[in-house]
């Protein structure tokens, strides 16, 4: 996904343009990035009030759209006709007719953002074989890519990061790219002249998510059995339950139960293997390895079968007052010891 919206880019600062862009996928993020740079370089000021057209699928259609892509620029090289919102127009796929014979002149840019064009539809099969059409496709990243994603963007902005920092940021942002970066930003901009590397305390005090109490850092303590650091985080959780869901922190400790069985039941057990299989950076595989020998492979697996039925009863199924906290609460002891 990156590596064509690189290619994009590099081709638009080169003036080399497709005929159509037809971009597609459930992370609008890239889309936003293209259309932004589409906007902004492929024609000068001077030009833009005469051959640059924002459109909306809500309030247009395609014959409109195409009778636009049609006209011919005013005093410039090329027009720009972009279609914000295209998952509205209810004829898209009269968009066919127009590849057949596209105006050389117009750039022509469909956002048909969080939804992907459906590859049995005739549309579909005609973008893809049109060598003068761009079709790209931004997919939303897995929860496992994201800490991978963050650290790659900190690496272009030339910041250090404190090993941790990427998974405490993808616990608590999820997956959306455009909010991540909204809030690396902030991270980025509260750093003081000449200062290259984020803290976890630094997203305590700027993003306000707790550097010592987070699901990241109750999995650690599980993982080392460090008894103290998990009852503090516990009831911690348990004093702030609008801020540390239960469902959300029984998630994040099912999901590494499941990666540590995974681990166990590894032949080779390499770090680069282990970090693969599992899709976790080499740097946390040492954090499996020393899990392993605090528990066993039968002990994961009651632990599995134990957070099944804690996760009933949160939902409560067999459980007729204990609050999420005390729930939280006998489930880690449960499981250390």
């Amino acid at each position: 996904m990156k590596e064509n919206y690189n290619r994009i880019i590099s081709d638009l600062s080169k003036k080399i343009y497709k005929n159509v862009y037809f971009l597609h996928g459930d992370e609008p993020y890239y889309i936003d990035l293209i259309i932004d740079f589409i906007e902004d370089n492929v024609l000068t000021d001077e030009e833009k009030s005469f051959n640059q057209v924002v459109l909306y699928g809500e309030e247009t259609d395609m014959p409109s759209v195409i009778n636009t892509a049609r006209r011919f620029p005013m005093m410039a090289n090329q027009q720009v006709v972009i279609v914000k919102e295209a998952h509205y127009l209810k004829d898209l796929d009269l968009l066919t007719s127009y590849l057949d014979h596209p105006l050389d002149s117009t750039v022509l840019v469909i956002s048909y953002k969080y939804r992907r064009l459906d590859k049995r539809t005739s549309l579909y099969r005609a973008l893809d074989r049109n060598k003068n059409v761009e079709l790209y496709l931004s997919e939303r990243l897995r929860d496992y890519q994201v800490p991978d994603w963050i650290e790659d963007y900190f690496q272009e902005h030339n910041i250090e990061a404190e090993r941790n920092v990427s998974h405490i940021l993808t616990e608590y942002l999820g997956s959306d790219l455009s909010r991540i970066v909204n809030e690396l930003g902030k991270l980025m901009i509260s750093l003081h002249e000449g200062e290259r590397r984020i803290t976890a305390a630094d997203i305590e005090k700027f993003i306000g998510i707790s550097k010592d109490f987070n699901n990241f850092e109750l999995q650690n303590a599980l993982g080392r059995k460090d008894l103290l650091k998990a009852n503090l985080i516990v009831n911690h959780f348990g004093h702030n339950p609008k801020d540390n869901p239960l469902q959300v922190t029984m998630a994040a400790i099912f999901s590494f139960f499941r990666k540590l069985l995974i681990y166990h039941n590894l032949k080779d057990k390499s770090r680069n293997n282990a970090a693969s299989i599992l899709r976790i950076s080499p740097y946390f595989v040492s954090d499996y390895e020393l899990a392993s020998r605090n528990y066993s492979h039968g002990k994961v697996i009651s632990i599995i079968s134990l957070l099944r039925e804690f996760d009933m009863k949160s939902k409560g199924v067999g459980n007729l007052s204990s609050s999420e906290g005390d729930l939280l609460k006998e489930l880690v002891y449960k499981i250390l010891h």
